[in-house]
């Protein structure tokens, strides 16, 4: 069975209307970010003051909320681990480059007698 209706004999194709409607709809938003492996990276290899495993936490509920559906409560949880991962990444720059200073400093005998 074909999946369109024969056209009676009678009728000619330039009898026939020639429009077609297309609806268009706008694509949804894409879903906010949780950034979970950004925090899951900061919390195994910068965990300043609990800050990585802060920015974890908010990544795991900020995905929770995506699955639920609910999008502005993702978007404030990803926002925070965000936030967090930054914070984290900041300061173990800071002690990398301190911490390189003082040694290389000690080794040029900088601190000796």
């Amino acid at each position: 069975v074909p999946p369109y209706e024969v056209l009676p004999a009678e009728v000619s194709m330039e009898e026939m209307p020639r429009s077609t409607t297309v609806t268009v709809e706008e694509p949804p938003p894409p879903p906010p970010r949780d950034h979970l492996a950004w925090s899951l990276f900061t919390t195994l290899y910068g965990n300043f003051c609990c800050l990585g495993l802060l920015a974890f936490v908010f990544s795991v509920k900020s995905r929770d909320r995506k699955v639920l559906g609910d999008y502005s409560g993702a978007l404030s949880y990803g926002s925070t681990a965000k936030y967090l991962n930054i914070t984290a990444l900041v300061i173990n720059t800071v002690i990398v480059v301190i911490t390189i200073t003082i040694v290389s400093l000690a080794a040029a005998g900088v601190f000796g007698h």
